[in-house]
């Protein structure tokens, strides 16, 4: 089944890239609303049940943390909603809290995303070869975290079948037990450090001369595929440059009017957004159509 991770990591690093960098400079409601939407949708995808689970259960703390926050800082704004021990809180600042905590989320959604798709082998492949030891710090961090989480797991199940788990012991010996846990979890992971060490130098990593190794073959579909988040982020870009994506919250919400060029750029954004998505379905859709013919 064809899928948006069975491209060259050439067009997912850069198609990546692209939503990130827009996605950071873009505090428009509607560019908010595509990225948060649709980023949210494809970690479904990705991910199921248990990406819907972690979202939300980020999102909603973030958001009213954001919202109940920055108007208790900021008490810029025309249009006051109510009064807090005499200081205004206004609809600008909490327009603008939830903004940013809309794009902070957003921008974590993608990042998991990133992960899902962007797996160790296709690091290295992009940066094994240009910078060796980025690539493989890079890899082994994106490694790192699902490694220590399983790990963790293994420990906490092992020191319960010993008795040693946290339930009915008192709050200092629960502590200690976490510690332990802990100091074990760091000694594993050292020890597992050293080996990889070992293995690496002794296979010839960062010899001069070495021979790389690839399975991946840039093809005319990721050209094409490539070639479209090309034109379709830099009509995005170039529409950025423009103020396409403007708003001011402070000292009242003004949004820039709406124009066909704008029109154009929010159109191009979403499709651009849509191409993972539009890919998982047709794959989907082609492997259906294939199966129920056999």
């Amino acid at each position: 089944m064809d899928t948006f991770e069975g491209y060259h990591p050439v067009v997912n690093f850069t198609y990546f890239l692209m939503v990130l960098l827009i996605t950071m400079f873009s505090m428009h409601p509607l560019f908010l609303a595509m990225t948060f939407l649709v980023s949210f949708l494809y970690s479904f995808m990705l991910e199921g049940g248990k990406a819907v689970k972690r979202n939300l259960c980020f999102l909603i703390p973030i958001v009213l943390l954001a919202v109940l926050l920055n108007p208790l800082f900021t008490q810029r704004g025309q249009t006051i909603l109510f009064y807090l021990n005499d200081a205004a809180v206004t609809m600008e600042a909490v327009a603008f809290g939830a903004a940013a905590a809309i794009m902070f989320t957003s921008m974590i959604i993608w990042f998991s995303c990133f992960s899902c798709v962007m797996n160790t082998d296709k690091f290295i492949y992009l940066f094994g070869s240009i910078i060796p030891s980025v690539g493989l710090v890079l890899s082994m961090c994106f490694r790192f975290i699902p490694l220590l989480k399983r790990r963790f797991r293994e420990i906490s199940q092992g020191q319960k079948y010993l008795g040693r788990n946290f339930t009915g012991q008192k709050l200092f010996r629960r502590v200690r037990q976490l510690g332990k846990e802990i100091s074990i979890l760091i000694a594993w992971s050292l020890e597992a450090g050293i080996e990889t060490s070992d293995s690496m130098e002794a296979r010839g990593y960062g010899l001069k001369g070495r021979s790389n190794y690839s399975i991946f073959r840039f093809d005319r579909r990721d050209a094409l595929m490539l070639s479209s988040i090309a034109v379709l982020s830099g009509i995005v870009i170039y529409g950025c440059f423009q103020k396409v994506n403007s708003i001011l919250y402070y000292p009242r919400i003004v949004f820039r009017e709406t124009t066909a060029f704008s029109a154009v750029v929010y159109i191009a954004y979403g499709i651009f957004l849509l191409l993972p998505i539009y890919i998982e379905l047709q794959g989907e859709i082609k492997w259906k159509h294939l199966y129920s013919k056999m």
